[in-house]
């Protein structure tokens, strides 16, 4: 399909452009970027006035339940949710069953990403650091590599064991892959169900202390000096210190990153007043104090990455005591808007910095090819409205599952579309 993307701003982190330009696609190629381009074949046309043309997303941090969990998502209705959210591209986790541990998991969920939705959507790996996700005995590394993986992660647990970590900084070190962390020192967490602090005795909920969060990161970070070649990613980090230590770390040099989620930037505590189980997820919402040290990281460059920790969950599961509900929300669908109403609106970041961390930079951590809008290059692009009022329905999801919070909320900017291996989604 032949596509004229006409008077969108093209925003590319990498080129640096930020400037109204048209954009021609022949055959999945950009053949031609600049001002009012002629075409000389026949186009799809695209008006794209007041919109913006964006390297296509990818959410480094999805729970797609295939295999194993199909009730809850599968690889097909996950993909589904993230090009109607925008992204190109998702980073599936390996706490599925079978987990993502040997070569023959990791292959089929690679190859089946490329079977549904047209193939539209990019689904790469994050195989398990560890045996079964049991801390105990590492994965085949290589393998794994060879067979897809982007990144190694025990997540939904934490690594616990100080020399399983070490071992897999060093192996994962090998094959310039990234160790991402679910940082939790589970001592101090088990039984929880919402952030340790005021609002959590109040309402007669054991609570998750932040302190479980930074013990584990600090402890990494020791960790991580011993092992200078390795790259430590922390996932959805939510306490003011754990954002503390990270800056405190990269300052010295360490080899670290991080990522926070759009519910982790907006919510507080107080949401779970209201004994919503969409507002339980893990780690769990904190205090204004820690939101604003989320958004304070992300515009100081100590946060690298937006991800959703997208986490589907049946309405059965969700609709049960809040002790008892399972930990997670979805969130593919949501997070352009959180960010624009949250972050860009409010000036904390740019719509720039805002593609960068949901695009340029989760991909250069991941070695993932990078996406530069110019001629000559595959197009992978997200296509966005910064200024569409819409209203949170999660009836209207294409995702499998509706666990969100945020049913109702009124956002500013969507995505509108998406292009990737020579197909266009228009969803807006």
């Amino acid at each position: 399909m032949n596509i004229y993307l006409k008077n969108g701003t093209l925003i590319d982190p990498l080129s640096g452009r930020d400037e109204t330009l048209d954009v021609l696609i022949v055959d999945g190629v950009i053949e031609k970027v600049g001002k009012s381009v002629a075409a000389d074949r026949l186009f799809t046309v695209v008006d794209l006035k007041g919109k913006i043309v964006s390297p296509g997303l990818i959410d480094m941090h999805v729970h797609l339940r295939e295999p194993g969990f199909e009730h809850k998502e599968t690889i097909e209705t996950g993909c589904r949710s993230a090009a109607a959210g925008g992204f190109t591209a998702i980073c599936c986790m390996p706490n599925t069953s079978p987990a993502i541990d040997d070569e023959s998991v990791a292959r089929y969920v690679h190859e089946k990403g490329k079977s549904v939705c047209d193939g539209i959507v990019d689904v790469h790996p994050i195989a398990a650091a560890t045996k079964g996700r049991k801390g105990t005995e590492l994965s085949p590394i290589a393998e794994l590599v060879q067979a897809g993986a982007v990144g190694f992660s025990d997540d939904g647990s934490p690594i616990a064991s100080a020399e399983i970590m070490r071992r897999v900084l060093e192996y994962c070190s090998m094959y310039d892959a990234p160790v991402i962390q679910h940082a939790e020192e589970a001592a101090l967490t088990e039984g929880g169900s919402m952030n340790e602090g005021f609002v959590s005795t109040r309402l007669g909920l054991r609570g998750i202390p932040p302190i479980a969060e930074e013990l584990m990161v600090a402890r990494d970070l020791i960790l991580l000096q011993y092992v200078r070649s390795a790259r430590y990613h922390v996932a959805h980090v939510s306490a003011t210190r754990t954002v503390e230590l990270i800056r405190r770390a990269k300052s010295e040099g360490l080899n670290v990153s991080c990522e926070v989620t759009p519910h982790h930037f907006t919510l507080t505590d107080a949401a779970v007043e209201s004994f919503d189980t969409n507002t339980k997820m893990n780690p769990p919402l904190r205090t204004q104090e820690d939101v604003m040290a989320m958004k304070e990281g992300l515009r100081d460059g100590t946060i690298d990455v937006i991800a959703t920790d997208h986490a589907p969950h049946t309405i059965d599961e969700k609709e049960v005591e809040y002790t008892v509900a399972p930990f997670g929300i979805v969130g593919l669908e949501t997070a352009i808007g959180l960010s624009i109403t949250e972050l860009v609106r409010q000036k904390y970041i740019t719509m720039f910095q805002l593609i960068e961390k949901l695009s340029t930079n989760p991909r250069r951590l991941l070695r993932l090819p990078e996406i530069v809008i110019a001629e000559g290059t595959p197009a992978n692009l997200t296509l966005i409205d910064p200024t569409m009022d819409w209203t949170v329905d999660i009836r209207r999801f294409q995702s499998k599952s509706k666990n969100s919070p945020f049913h109702g909320r009124a956002l500013v900017g969507r995505s509108i579309g998406i292009i990737n291996h020579g197909k266009i989604l228009l969803t807006g």
